[in-house]
């Protein structure tokens, strides 16, 4: 299943964000609870002082002493506009104030909550926190006290929190981007020093800033694979050379006395082993010899002042080399050549690089088919496109066949060394230029990219 944010980036800045918002509302949640909880226990204390007072009022004067403060707590100007007071006679009946509920309470007596209206005329109400308990003439007594300061309180601490919500949800966006911004950023040299390696510069590392981070450790380890990497490929380079340098001379001898063998008068048989001989020297000398040309070509890097190249040039006369072989068999050569192709390289590299496609191309095409030459300028640079008709290569191959001495199994009866694909890739990466290939429906078309000259 594709995630919903395949940016590791942006999965992080929720992370962070949430992280964050999470830790304001814990806080905030917690610090909430703690002041109500503390609020609501200081009124309790209140309420139970009040209530042990007026017990101890109605012990030393009786019920019409209780009635007698009980009146003057609710209708004299001194009384506390808070407190809530109902008293009720033990057959029910009331004789202060009004009882939310009938019900009499335990021998301990019991805390009620319940609302009032603040006024007649008023919608709202006001929270009340009562404790209800009955004396020892049978009546109910309630002594209580309402809530508006510690509700106005809370209120204004939920509006604080909201409001703190939001700026803490600003911060966190703004501290999860930075956050994201700076890890990407980092990252992105890794990136960069990978995608042009992977491109052919295999003597670029990634930048260091010496902190001893996880990402400057991380950076430092791919330098170092980066370093074996180019041991190994420079040894198996070395090597390869040694090898063509030694090989050559004595096949080059071989084949001279071979030549001077055939030159003999010699019974038919003899001759034709001969020229199969000979033939098969010349190939593994043209092997040795484009081993030595890929590993020049891999070693160098362009110049950039090098000399600008007309590449439609350079493929005219490749055509034109060309053109003869095809007609043999009946395959005609279209070209489709862009009126202006610049580049900057090596023309020999260049000429090269058209007359391997052109070779393939005319080696798998069919009889009396058409292979198509396609040059024309696009905004990425200059697109050369070479097409046949023949079998084509399936696309689980088309990466492995630029490997060197690479060829498919269908095609191991055509000549051929297996390199030629593989000095296309060189040359073309050579000059900052890529090989792609792709289907043609029936056979396969070969398109190379080549940054255009200024």
């Amino acid at each position: 299943m594709k995630r919903f944010l395949p940016s590791t980036s942006a999965r992080l800045a929720l992370l962070v964000m949430g992280s964050f918002l999470a830790a304001v509302v814990l806080i905030g949640g917690g610090l909430y609870y703690a002041v109500s909880s503390l609020l609501l226990h200081d009124t309790r204390d209140l309420v139970r002082a009040d209530a042990v007072a007026l017990v101890d009022t109605y012990r030393e004067s009786g019920r019409a002493g209780l009635l007698a403060e009980l009146q003057a707590r609710i209708q004299g100007d001194d009384g506390d506009p808070d407190a809530v007071y109902a008293l009720s006679a033990a057959d029910g009946s009331a004789l202060v104030g009004q009882r939310p509920d009938t019900s009499l309470p335990g021998p301990h007596g019991r805390w009620v909550e319940f609302r009032e209206h603040a006024s007649e005329s008023a919608d709202d109400t006001l929270r009340v926190i009562a404790f209800e308990q009955r004396l020892p003439g049978g009546e109910v007594l309630l002594t209580g006290r309402r809530l508006q300061a510690q509700d106005r309180l809370l209120r204004l601490m939920q509006e604080a929190a909201l409001r703190a919500l939001l700026i803490a949800a600003v911060l966190a966006a703004l501290v999860g981007w930075l956050t994201s911004r700076w890890v990407a950023q980092r990252l992105r040299g890794l990136e960069a020093t990978a995608a042009r390696v992977s491109a052919g510069e295999l003597g670029l590392r990634a930048p260091l800033d010496h902190s001893g981070d996880a990402f400057d450790q991380v950076a430092h380890r791919f330098n170092a694979m980066l370093d074996r990497i180019e041991e190994l490929l420079d040894g198996v380079r070395h090597a390869t050379d040694h090898i063509a340098h030694d090989l050559r001379t004595p096949l080059t001898r071989l084949r001279n006395q071979l030549e001077e063998l055939r030159q003999q008068a010699l019974p038919e048989p003899v001759q034709l082993r001969l020229e199969r001989a000979v033939a098969e020297t010349d190939q593994l000398l043209q092997a040795f010899g484009a081993l030595l040309r890929l590993a020049r070509i891999e070693a160098q890097t362009l110049d950039t002042d090098a000399p600008v190249v007309d590449l439609r040039t350079v493929i005219d006369d490749a055509v034109e080399l060309y053109a003869p072989i095809g007609a043999e068999r009946g395959i005609r050569l279209d070209t489709r050549l862009h009126a202006t192709a610049s580049v900057r390289g090596d023309r020999d590299q260049l000429f090269q690089l058209v007359v391997n496609l052109l070779d393939n191309a005319l080696k798998y095409a069919p009889a009396a088919s058409t292979v198509e030459v396609t040059l024309e300028s696009i905004p990425s640079g200059i697109r050369l496109q070479i097409a046949d008709q023949g079998p084509g290569i399936p696309e689980t191959e088309r990466e492995r066949v630029f490997d060197r001495f690479q060829r498919l199994e269908a095609h191991r009866g055509t000549p051929g060394i297996g390199l030629g694909l593989s000095l296309v890739r060189a040359i073309a990466r050579h000059h900052g230029g890529q090989v792609t290939l792709l289907d043609n429906a029936p056979g396969l078309r070969v398109q190379v990219l080549l940054p255009a000259a200024a």
